[in-house]
């Protein structure tokens, strides 16, 4: 058998041979073949894992060889693809590897093509199955752990793999969410490439009963996005009521079925701005992972609400007030066990917000929030009369505030645990009202829950016939007790302004922190295209 004369060798497809290498070399071919390896040991020095690769299989060919041709075609759809998922495909360029390959003349410029592809591979492979960018780099109170892949872990699987092309495909986000976030990115293009969803509705408000132009509008944008059926009414009848209720409801709007100045605007939101939001949703969808737990709770900051999922599906839900929109104050991004709970709980007040809140306050007035107890550094009540608040500083202040367990306490009669380096926990709430608001950013951060008892039994109905019974008796000794869960579950905070419910329909939400808004510029600047945003 023969060395293949390379350099008449082009790939001009995805099944093209690059390099075929079968039965014992010749001496010239052995010392080709050594100018081969050394060009691959050269162009894989400066990263370690790929150097172990292919120091590992003796610098023999990966991508190169007539053996290689499905794995070089699963690549090279794969890279065809991308594009498809959100992904910076500039990066992974199939007619930029066919180039490198096609340019290269001889077994030199083949091996260093052939660290090329590896990696090409890698890079493709990172970005589809945990994300572009490190989020943590964009958004600070992104806490997130991403689970990225070892590239060896990667290379090693693909080497193994029987079929190249279902290990490429398998490395994207398993999620039904994915696959829904998936099917509505090419909705959304394909209504894109059609015109989108027409003109924009020139009004602050209209309301059921007027009739005119801006009720034409708005019917007319109804029908585009689907919520309601086509119709030649001029007013602003049942229909067109129901289709409003509708879309608020979609989009965390007050359902009220008025086309009021909020409801205008996020009707008028192009479909572009709405795919951006579906490139993002992407993207954290990546960073999640897919071992969620099949029990677990799951509280989206944008939406406003908590819920616990189990198999898939919601068990409980109910509405939450998240951090303020001020530095500080935001509720961070992150994933964690939830392990037990506190019934009739002290508050132990941040020390950030006991020098920053209350100091200023105490010094002006020493009796200033006389609910909240001074503490020592030894667990001690001391009495206020006993401190002269001006001597200290919000650096120098040696003292802790805590309030005792009441029905007036800050957090409530109930909070539910997962500890967590940024003091971040779900807990009841004396202030109820601000849970009928439509956007509930109160907090200092941690998330207040509406209907906290009822959280509180569907964890306990795990691990006792009589949740209820169990939870009241606890709740009327007075006395701060820790119920520990059993069943440890996972919880997952996010933060998703487009997000599906089960049978894929999509619901919006505003960008209350701008969060998503940096992570389009993000992903833009790494090269994820979107299409021209028009009105």
């Amino acid at each position: 058998m023969r060395l293949v004369d390379l350099r008449r060798v082009l790939m001009a497809g995805a099944a093209s041979v690059v390099l075929g290498l079968t039965g014992p070399l010749p001496a010239q071919a052995s010392m080709d073949m050594a100018a081969f390896r050394q060009a691959v040991a050269e162009a894989a020095s400066d990263d370690a894992a790929i150097a172990e690769f292919y120091r590992a299989r003796d610098y023999a060919p990966f991508w190169t060889s007539a053996e290689a041709a499905d794995r070089r075609a699963a690549l090279l759809t794969a890279f065809s693809q991308a594009s498809a998922h959100g992904l910076p495909a500039g990066r992974y360029d199939p007619h930029a590897l066919i180039a490198t390959f096609s340019d290269a003349r001889t077994l030199r410029a083949i091996g260093r093509a052939e660290v090329a592809a590896t990696r090409m591979f890698l890079s493709y492979a990172r970005d589809i199955h945990s994300g572009v960018i490190e989020p943590r780099r964009v958004v600070a109170d992104i806490k997130r752990q991403i689970d990225r892949p070892e590239p060896g872990d990667l290379l090693a699987g693909l080497a193994a793999a029987d079929n190249p092309g279902v290990f490429l495909r398998g490395l994207a986000p398993r999620s039904p969410e994915y696959a829904r976030l998936l099917r509505e990115k090419m909705r959304l293009e394909q209504r894109i490439a059609e015109g989108g969803w027409g003109p924009r509705v020139p009004a602050g408000t209209l309301r059921p009963g007027q009739t005119g132009e801006a009720v034409v509008a708005l019917r007319n944008r109804m029908i585009s996005m689907g919520y309601l059926a086509r119709s030649a009414a001029a007013s602003y009848d049942v229909a067109l009521q129901k289709a409003v209720q509708a879309f608020q409801l979609d989009h965390g709007l007050e359902p009220d079925g008025i086309a009021g100045a909020g409801t205008v605007d996020e009707i008028n939101v192009a479909p572009e701005e709405r795919l951006k939001s579906i490139l993002v949703a992407m993207e954290r969808e990546r960073w999640l992972g897919n071992d969620r737990g099949d029990r677990h709770v799951l509280v989206n900051i944008t939406d406003f609400h908590a819920r616990i999922i189990d198999a898939g599906e919601v068990v409980f839900q109910t509405r939450s007030v998240v951090g303020k929109n001020v530095n500080d104050q935001r509720t961070p991004e992150f994933s964690d066990v939830m392990d037990h709970m506190v019934i009739n709980p002290s508050w132990h007040v941040p020390r950030s917000i006991t020098v920053k809140e209350y100091l200023p306050k105490m010094q002006a007035n020493p009796n200033a929030h006389g609910y909240l107890q001074l503490v020592d550094s030894r667990g001690r009540v001391v009495s206020r009369g006993a401190v002269d608040f001006s001597n200290y500083t919000a650096r120098t202040f040696p003292f802790a505030l805590k309030q005792p367990p009441s029905q007036a306490n800050a957090l409530g009669q109930v909070k539910f645990m997962f500890p967590n380096p940024y003091n971040i926990y779900l807990h009841d709430t004396p202030s109820k009202s601000l849970f009928a608001r439509e956007v509930r950013t109160f907090s200092h951060g941690c998330i207040r829950l509406g209907d906290p008892f009822d959280f509180a039994y569907a964890l306990l109905a795990a691990q006792t016939d009589d949740p209820k019974g169990f939870f009241a008796a606890r709740l009327a000794s007075g006395r701060e007790t820790r119920v520990d869960l059993e069943q440890p579950l996972p919880i997952h905070i996010i933060y998703r302004t487009a997000v599906t419910d089960p049978k894929g329909r999509m619901q919006y939400r505003r960008d209350v922190y701008g969060r998503d808004a940096a992570i389009f510029d993000a992903l833009q600047a790494a090269g994820v295209a979107v299409l021209p945003v028009r009105g």
